[in-house]
């Protein structure tokens, strides 16, 4: 089954290299993938994007933890998103909740409207949402959100199916949900037959590397 896209999450060039190698149709580029990634460095950013021939999305997240982020932390956001639009990636992948886990829309609308024209991703920050049917309804209503990367709040895509389900119901053709969390070239497959998305995102979604 090949008529779905195929996102490696990769942490350096030759991740990025060995991910487009191996099959990948587009690559999702962070650091410290342990600690569900971080912003890369400039100079990686740049060197993938020089090399690499298939779509490139960067994670901006200034630090590992929670999603709640301060006005330094906000503004340095803000700063990676200029430079990815500099280098010309294809996407930015992100995500900010308030203090009491609901998503922070004031805060995400103003980074959608900054990455513009680029395509944007809202991370699996909205796993962590009380209720992330209602999320995902608030995010389609945001002009320039492509994309919801999420586990249907649950640890794997497997134990999400039935709200990723649900929430490919809500975005229609307004956005792509793309399933995330322990999805490996193995069970690749047999998750597309139960969720039936356009994409999907991995580690090992292309096989170890």
């Amino acid at each position: 089954m090949t008529n779905f896209i195929k996102e490696a999450c990769v942490e350096s060039l030759e991740e990025a290299l060995k991910a487009e190698a191996c099959g990948a149709d587009r690559v999702e580029l962070c650091a410290n993938s342990a600690l569900d990634g971080i912003t890369p460095d400039r100079n990686t950013i740049q060197q993938v994007k020089e090399q690499l021939h298939i779509p490139i999305r960067v994670m901006i997240r200034p630090r590992a933890g929670d999603f709640v982020y301060s006005e330094d932390e906000f503004l340095r956001m803000k700063k990676d998103i200029e430079f990815c639009k500099q280098v010309g990636v294809e996407g930015v992948v992100f995500g900010i909740l308030n203090t009491d886990n609901t998503l922070d829309l004031d805060r995400i609308s103003t980074l959608v409207a900054l990455s513009k024209p680029l395509k944007v991703v809202i991370h699996k920050a909205i796993d962590e949402t009380p209720d992330i049917l209602k999320a995902t309804e608030d995010l389609v209503k945001i002009d320039g959100i492509s994309t919801i990367l999420t586990s249907g709040g649950k640890t794997t895509a497997e134990e999400g199916r039935a709200n990723l389900e649900c929430m490919i119901n809500i975005a229609a053709n307004l956005l792509e949900i793309m399933p995330a969390g322990k999805i490996t070239r193995a069970n690749l497959d047999q998750i597309h037959i139960s969720v039936g998305a356009n994409a999907y995102h991995g580690r090992r979604i292309v096989g170890e590397f």
